[in-house]
């Protein structure tokens, strides 16, 4: 586990600032965006090679052996007997996209920083490393209350315009965050993950790298929906955030826990209780796992006493040059 050494120790535990985010620019040099060394929840270390840059259609073959099946063309192969696949070419900028949680539920940790402060410097880094490697950088930073999209696009720029989302953006704690994300999709409102992963299947180009940062509370089947068809067309990374205490309860005892306007006692004495508690997070560590393998997602998980930086680095890669 990798434990906050690159972050600088005046920082908040609860809040992030521009001038600290903007800091990440420096170690971001270091961070590859094109090889996978992740550890899975269960299965272990594995390598996986990203596809490269932004991909654009071509045109269509038929298919071959070894050909990913991913990029089957099933509209020419349902006038067909025989499958087809889809050749694309090189673009000259991949698109990445950063897809952040700063829902209430991220709000949170017992150790290290919150949830959504980790998220947050995850993201910086993911922007400045796709700055440095040239990738045309957008996204969607999301809570309970406010949606925000940004388009792709080149430079410095367009990182220090995603930094500045993530610090101002009105579902952090001490922000104005009266404002309502719900979308009606008929007669449905949908629920703020659902409609983050709605859009980013709505914006997300063939051939991108898409980097999904969140606790994934909520994850639901419509959601999953969304995010396992961009995951057909894109390179897709998975960031699960998670906090000590939603692993394990604490040795048994009596707890006072307090947040800004409320306060809760917990007993976690009981053995069947404890067993019940921890086994809800391994049921949904696993769904999340089985999710990612069945769609070609690479899994992350991150603690919140993880350090960002060292964990990126090892999971994504070195830069050499």
């Amino acid at each position: 586990m990798h434990r906050l050494d690159h972050i600088a120790k005046d920082s908040s535990p609860v809040s992030v600032s521009q001038a600290g985010l903007i800091r990440l620019n420096g170690p971001a040099r270091a961070i590859a965006l094109d090889v996978l060394r992740v550890n899975s929840l269960q299965t272990g270390a594995y390598v996986s090679h990203f596809r490269g840059r932004g991909m654009e259609f071509d045109e269509s073959r038929p298919y071959q052996p070894g050909d990913d099946p991913r990029s089957i063309d099933w509209r020419v192969t349902a006038r067909s007997t025989t499958a087809y696949t889809k050749l694309f070419r090189e673009e000259r900028e991949r698109p990445v996209l950063v897809v952040t949680d700063l829902r209430s539920n991220m709000h949170f940790a017992t150790r290290g920083c919150f949830k959504s402060v980790n998220a947050s410097r995850t993201a910086a880094l993911i922007a400045w490393a796709a700055h440095h490697r040239g990738d045309r950088l957008g996204g969607i930073v999301f809570g309970d209350t406010t949606h925000r999209e940004l388009k792709p696009r080149l430079g410095r720029r367009a990182a220090l315009r995603y930094v500045h989302q993530l610090v101002e953006h009105p579902d952090w704690p001490d922000q104005d965050n009266t404002r309502s994300t719900g979308k009606v999709e008929g007669e449905k409102v949908m629920a703020p993950f659902e409609q983050a992963m709605s859009s980013l299947r709505r914006v997300a180009r063939p051939g991108s790298l898409v980097v999904v940062i969140s606790d994934f509370i909520g994850f639901s089947r419509a959601a999953q929906s969304y995010l396992s068809s961009v995951a057909r067309h894109n390179e897709v990374l998975a960031v699960f955030l998670n906090d000590p205490l939603e692993r394990q309860l604490p040795p048994p005892g009596r707890y006072r826990i307090v947040s800004a306007d409320d306060e809760l006692a917990i007993d976690t004495h009981a053995a069947a209780a404890r067993r019940d508690y921890e086994h809800e997070f391994i049921e949904r560590s696993h769904a999340l796992e089985l999710f990612c393998h069945r769609y070609g997602v690479h899994l992350m998980p991150m603690s919140t006493d993880d350090d960002p930086v060292s964990t990126l680095q090892t999971a994504l890669g070195r830069r050499t040059h």
